[in-house]
């Protein structure tokens, strides 16, 4: 099945608001075993939407529609597909229900401009949105012109379907959990897609590329292999479908003995998007605990981890000490130590991550110090110049990074990543 997302709203295009609703939902469907063939972002405009939707229509199975269901006079999506569909608005029950009971629960008054959040059009489903008052709406056609025209192309499905959900990103994550894919799976026969997420780091993409080509070629047709690069480390990802066409599940893991034979030496973990998942995930499972110090990265490894639901088994809490008054009084940090080496240094990345690691009782720790830029580098110490360091209770080991360009995030997230995996190390010895 062949999925189009398209996404509305004026913010989106003049960069606004980032537009987190086409990932999260090209990641929910793919996991759902959906092809997304295109995301299309179009502004409030009625002709740009009428042409985005006919043009998907036309060509996909789905069409996953995103924005403009508000009460605001800017909001025209649900009119216009009322229109599309040659349909008439009309107020829905289940709806008009939904809307009472959220605004009850708020203590607000149901006024009339909100009520007209009630009004659908005749042809479609609403399937109810517990979570906001923006009704999601399901178009299913089961003749007409869109299946005459695909049918020769597109295997003969009996549907196509659109359906049009809110653009706030919570009420439309839990649409598509809890209505729209499971009412997808019903409808449509979809595929079963494995996908196995392999991190890598200490070599640059196209290193990479060369070293495992012959490993590659090899991989079954049904198979597919990408590479994602991201602040100093590489993402593999192996794409694998089964369909009833190809219904053979091809042995990843024997596979994947191939792929360590050869580039073992810079695979750092599996089954998870990011270094901090692996983090949280590893942690968790040997019931180890972690406490971090920050001065370059300012908190980014704390929030990473906290991020995901769960840190608390074993994440014990961190310090940002950006001043060298803070590191000496908050982690330890010997004022000797600062005069005779600096802040950015070896000496002082290890007694930070020492000194964090005892006062907050916790098995592991990490120590970040380092000029993450623009400004503020010397001859000595140029910006980029970042020490990390990873303690546990019998050693400590401390790595120098030389970031070549001034850009400040940039320096931060490899920081954050090449520290993620020295304690991955660590915790592996």
């Amino acid at each position: 099945m062949n999925v189009t997302i398209i996404n509305i709203g004026d913010e989106l295009l003049i960069g606004q608001v980032v537009n987190t609703n086409a990932s999260t939902m090209a990641r929910m469907l793919t996991e759902a075993g959906m092809e997304v063939g295109k995301t299309v972002v179009v502004g409030d405009s009625r002709d740009d939407i009428w042409q985005a939707v006919d043009v998907a229509m036309h060509a996909s199975d789905t069409v996953l529609v995103t924005g403009g269901l508000g009460p605001t006079k800017d909001d025209i999506t649900k009119k216009l597909l009322c229109e599309y569909f040659g349909s008439e608005l009309v107020e829905s029950e289940v709806a008009l229900e939904n809307v009472k009971r959220l605004f009850a629960v708020r203590g607000f008054e149901l006024t009339p401009v909100n009520r007209a959040q009630a009004l659908v059009p005749k042809c479609c489903e609403v399937l109810n949105n517990d979570v906001g008052t923006a009704p999601c709406m399901w178009f299913q056609v089961e003749s007409g012109k869109w299946k005459e025209e695909r049918e020769a192309t597109q295997d003969g499905l009996p549907h196509t379907v659109l359906v049009s959900l809110p653009g706030v990103p919570h009420e439309m994550e839990w649409l598509m959990a809890n209505r729209v894919i499971p009412k997808l799976q019903e409808t449509f026969q979809t595929e079963t897609i494995i996908n196995k997420n392999i991190l890598t780091q200490g070599i640059g993409e196209s290193f990479l590329s060369d070293l495992i080509e012959p490993w590659e070629l090899a991989l079954p047709k049904c198979i597919r292999l990408a590479y994602l690069p991201v602040a100093g480390m590489t993402k593999l990802r192996l794409t694998c479908r089964i369909t009833p066409d190809n219904p053979e599940t091809p042995d990843i893991p024997e596979l994947l003995q191939g792929l360590y034979k050869i580039a073992g030496q810079y695979i750092v973990g599996e089954d998870c998007e990011t270094l901090a998942e692996l983090v949280h995930k590893t942690l968790s499972e040997r019931g180890l605990t972690l406490a971090t110090a920050e001065s370059c990265t300012g908190g980014t490894i704390a929030s990473q981890l906290t991020a995901q639901a769960g840190a608390s088994a074993y994440f014990k809490g961190g310090v940002v000490a950006y001043s060298n008054e803070v590191k000496e009084c908050a982690l330890g940090v010997h004022h000797s130590t600062l005069e005779a080496h600096g802040a950015v240094s070896e000496e002082t990345a290890r007694e930070m991550a020492e000194g964090v690691r005892k006062r907050l009782g916790a098995d592991l720790a990490i120590a970040t110090t380092g000029i993450a830029g623009p400004d503020g580098g010397t001859k000595e110490k140029p910006v980029g110049t970042v020490w990390i360091a990873v303690a546990d209770a019998t050693h400590t080991e401390a790595q120098l990074l030389s970031f070549p360009g001034r850009r400040r995030q940039q320096n931060i997230d490899r920081t954050v990543n090449q520290a993620f995996s020295m304690l991955m190390k660590l915790v592996v010895k």
